[in-house]
C-alpha cells in the first residue's frame, strides 16, 4: 500500500485567533485587488459601494474568494508551525 494513504493532516478547531488571520487574508486581498484590478466598478454594485473601496459585486466576489484561499493556506501552514 502506498504511504500517502496513511498520512493525515492535522486539522485545527476554530477560534478567535483563525477568524483574526482569515479576517486579515481577505483585507489583504481586498487591498491587493484594489491596487491590480483595472476596472473594479463595472458592473452590479454593491449597497453599500463606498465602504468596499467602490468595487463592483463581481469583483469583490473575486477578492473574497482570493482572500479566502489565501486564509486556508495562512491557517494550515501556521497551524502546521504550531502557532496556531
Amino acid at each position: 500500500m502506498s504511504p500517502m494513504l496513511f498520512a493525515a493532516v492535522r486539522t485545527i478547531e476554530w477560534n478567535p485567533n483563525v477568524a483574526a488571520v482569515m479576517i486579515g487574508c481577505n483585507v489583504l486581498a481586498i487591498v491587493i485587488g484594489k491596487l491590480t484590478i483595472r476596472q473594479q466598478n463595472v458592473g452590479l454594485g454593491l449597497p453599500a459601494g463606498p465602504f468596499f473601496g467602490g468595487m463592483s459585486h463581481g469583483a469583490m466576489l473575486g477578492v473574497t474568494s482570493f482572500g479566502h484561499v489565501l486564509g486556508a493556506g495562512t491557517i494550515l501552514g501556521l497551524s502546521r508551525m504550531g502557532v496556531l
